[in-house]
């Protein structure tokens, strides 16, 4: 009797929970879908030599996104970041190539510098991300886009954005980690 009630009570509390985790479904007759948008503060890398070493308090904020592919292989893609923070709009983009299908990861970082200018003097909380957006562009067509807060389409449309602090994993000091997380992003 003592297994069973452990076995109802994982089907009932804990897959719920499993289910709930997930962004979004996935639609069947799409060629691309993000699927989840995950957003949260990081330390910078220790690499552990050399005198000029980081602040140890100084956080980047990482922003990936999962999405399908259905091609078995997809040459270029463009996923672009919309970020509203702290009531100003930080965007970027990165080109991945070689794309294979199935379940790929993309992922963008903000720079401490411009969340310290745009923070206000205020502490790094979850809140102070109001809403993220990423759309993936194919051939200059929007394939899929996908928000954290619930939005209507191209809700970041309407406001001034602010480029140059959104930067892709290579041109920030993670570029030597994770590479087989992360699909090929193409150098310019």
């Amino acid at each position: 009797m003592r297994p069973r009630f452990r076995f109802l009570l994982f089907v009932f509390c804990v897959l719920p929970l499993i289910a709930h985790a997930q962004a979004r479904p996935p639609a069947t007759g799409r060629e691309f879908q993000i699927t989840k948008i995950i957003k949260e503060f990081i330390p910078s890398p220790d690499y552990g030599i050399g005198p000029y070493r980081g602040a140890g308090n100084e956080r980047w904020l990482e922003v990936e996104a999962e999405f399908n592919a259905a091609p078995e292989w997809t040459d270029e893609l463009t996923l672009k970041y919309y970020i509203l923070f702290n009531g100003r709009l930080l965007t970027g983009e990165v080109t991945h190539i070689n794309i294979p299908s199935g379940l790929n990861r993309s992922v963008m970082f903000v720079l401490p510098a411009a969340l310290a200018r745009y923070a206000g003097n205020r502490p790094l909380l979850p809140n102070t991300i109001q809403n993220v957006a990423i759309q993936i562009v194919q051939g200059g067509a929007v394939k899929d886009e996908l928000s954290v807060a619930r939005a209507p389409g191209q809700w970041f449309a309407a406001l001034p954005p602010i480029s140059g602090f959104v930067l892709n994993k290579n041109e920030t000091p993670f570029a030597p980690l994770y590479w087989d997380r992360y699909a090929q992003i193409k150098t310019r």
